[in-house]
């Protein structure tokens, strides 16, 4: 299954709470239904996003890490 992207978050070289706060920002602007990555190296980020998304609705329809990098897929509600 391919997930289209609607909008792109680079918080690469962010810590905490940065990654998530840009997405916010982000996903403020965004249509229901639309979806979000977001490209971070704070391994935090792994956890800070699951809870967002249990706490907010919105759907993490991915999460994954390749070498140090965390892609997170996030559909807004």
């Amino acid at each position: 299954m391919t997930i289209q992207i609607d909008t792109d978050v680079d918080a690469t070289g962010l810590t905490c709470p940065m990654p998530l706060l840009k997405a916010k920002r982000a996903l403020n602007a965004m249509e229901a239904g639309q979806c979000l990555r977001v490209t971070a190296t704070d391994q935090g980020s792994v956890r800070d996003f699951q809870v967002f998304a249990q706490q907010s609705g919105h759907a993490l329809l991915e999460s994954n890490e390749l070498d140090g990098i965390y892609t997170h897929i996030i559909r807004k509600r």
